[in-house]
């Protein structure tokens, strides 16, 4: 299956595996696996080759070879694509290893060698980048950099462009982008995570024969997991034919200064499923306001606490629409001594600003990098080391939303979500994200699994294109909602190969 354009992998259908191993991982695995690693080393050069042949036709092609395990792939998929007819030649970043499998792949190349140098990368219709495997030690070289830059036709990339960090997609110097990525047996962390995933292009995962067993022995030797986020990874809660709206939870989305945010919340939250949902309104005016929209939404307070003492409505969404002030702070502990199941969002996580442990108690919060940076600190280079350590410290699930959410559990859990679309970046859409929370956490979802479901589901439910705005995002929740049942329904056994989507 092709991707859409470069770096988004959009929205179709898959089954590719959902665990991703970090290039720690993956060279755990081929240590442990039964298959000697120059036969691994063939399978790989071969899927290059046929994903060569399928992109483009017969063409001058120069193959960028580096002295590891990497540069070995790449003088397999030279053989094998010369074997078929085509003009190939190699250019070496450095001659293999001695001794080892890349050393004997490189000795049965019988074709051109040249020269590493721009010119030669400018004659070619296809450039293979084979010179640095995913665990980069230190910045390409200035020579090999000047010659992917300089590559007469589209670049093909194997494991990952040269000089990308695997585990955390981020580049380790220039890295120069592929319009394709062929990778092997399982997906790691920087093929999703930015800016990894636009440096990418179009990902391709070979099956080459990995044994399960080794690929068992490596994530077992991982200290988290991390997971593609796609249905499968979680399950929706099915709708009960005897149940009725009290089964299906009651949830309150509290909202003030700003009612509309409160509102996309709360319709996002009756579109992802809540029994009922109670707008609580802080102030009389943000009353007024929840009463002329639409007529679906229970309109109580203010004041808001006595909601506190239904322990029917057991599920809060705190902040959006809310001043980061201290009656949101105190409305958000009250609700947490209450017992409550609650979403921190917007005002919520303004009001606790360099006091993070003042979250404590909530089910998940779900800031953007700039609410995130002001709670913990910046970010840094690996989104998802941050998202486990933040919500290790809280005791709750994480949502460091952008267009590679990172979506991360107390334990040590994580998952990157890739089907964000770039028409998600308009005001609202955090609130309508909150609200698809609220809803499943309040039907009885665990909190990690809710958080990736309404990630993923906000992705689906997204419009592509121009002129997109919040509403149509609660709009197309009733169809994301279809389209994960219906992958979970023909899932099947999880495959090992294909095009991610």
């Amino acid at each position: 299956m092709r991707l859409g354009a470069p770096g988004f992998p959009g929205k179709g259908r898959s089954f590719l595996p959902l665990d991703l191993l970090t290039p720690v991982a993956m060279a755990r695995a081929d240590a442990a696996s039964s298959v000697p690693v120059g036969s691994l080393m063939l399978a790989a050069g071969r899927a290059v080759a046929r994903a060569a042949m399928r992109r483009v036709r017969p063409c001058r092609t120069l193959v960028l070879a580096g002295p590891g395990n990497n540069g070995g792939d790449g003088y397999v998929a030279a053989r094998l694509l010369a074997e078929a007819g085509w003009p190939v030649a190699v250019a070496a970043l450095a001659p293999p290893r001695p001794g080892g499998p890349a050393e004997e792949a490189a000795l049965r190349w019988r074709g051109p060698v040249v020269p590493l140098r721009p010119e030669e990368a400018a004659r070619a219709g296809l450039v293979v980048d084979a010179l640095l495997g995913a665990a980069p030690a230190r910045p390409l070289p200035e020579a090999a950099v000047a010659a992917l830059r300089a590559a007469g036709g589209p670049v093909l990339a194997v494991d990952v462009p040269s000089g990308l960090d695997g585990g955390t997609g981020q580049p380790v110097g220039e890295v120069v982008g592929a319009a394709l990525t062929v990778t092997f047996a399982r997906l790691k962390p920087g093929h999703l995570l930015m800016p990894g995933r636009l440096l990418c292009g179009d990902l391709h995962l070979a099956d080459i024969g990995l044994p399960e067993e080794a690929l068992a022995a490596a994530r077992a030797g991982e200290e988290a997991r991390s997971f593609r986020n796609a249905p499968g990874l979680w399950q929706l809660p099915g709708q009960d034919p005897a149940g009725h709206k009290y089964r299906r939870g009651h949830l309150v989305v509290a909202g003030g200064a700003m009612p509309g945010a409160a509102r996309l919340a709360a319709a996002a939250a009756r579109r992802a499923g809540a029994g009922l949902v109670t707008l609580a309104a802080t102030a009389p005016e943000a009353a007024a306001a929840f009463r002329a929209g639409e007529p679906g939404a229970i309109v109580a307070g203010p004041p808001v606490e006595p909601l506190l003492e239904d322990p029917k409505r057991g599920t809060w969404v705190i902040g959006p629409g809310l001043a980061p002030d201290e009656m949101t702070r105190g409305m958000l502990r009250g609700a947490v001594a209450a017992g409550r199941v609650v979403v921190a969002d917007a005002g919520a996580l303004g009001a606790f600003a360099g006091e993070p442990e003042g979250l404590r108690g909530v089910a998940a919060l779900t800031p953007h990098e700039g609410e995130f940076a002001r709670l913990f600190g910046p970010v840094g280079p690996d989104r998802l080391a941050a998202a486990r350590c933040a919500a290790a410290r809280l005791g709750a699930v994480l949502v460091l939303k952008g267009p590679d959410t990172v979506v991360a559990a107390p334990d040590g859990r994580a998952a990157v979500n890739h089907n964000a679309p770039p028409s998600l970046a308009t005001a609202g859409t955090g609130d309508v994200l909150a609200g698809i929370l609220g809803g499943l956490l309040a039907g009885g979802m665990p909190p990690f699994e809710a958080a990736c479901a309404a990630v993923w589901l906000q992705g689906e439910a997204a419009p592509e294109g121009p002129g997109v705005v919040a509403e149509d995002v609660v709009a197309g929740i009733p169809d994301a909602l279809r389209k994960a049942a219906d992958r979970e329904s023909v899932r099947g056994p999880l495959g090992k190969a294909g095009s991610i989507g």
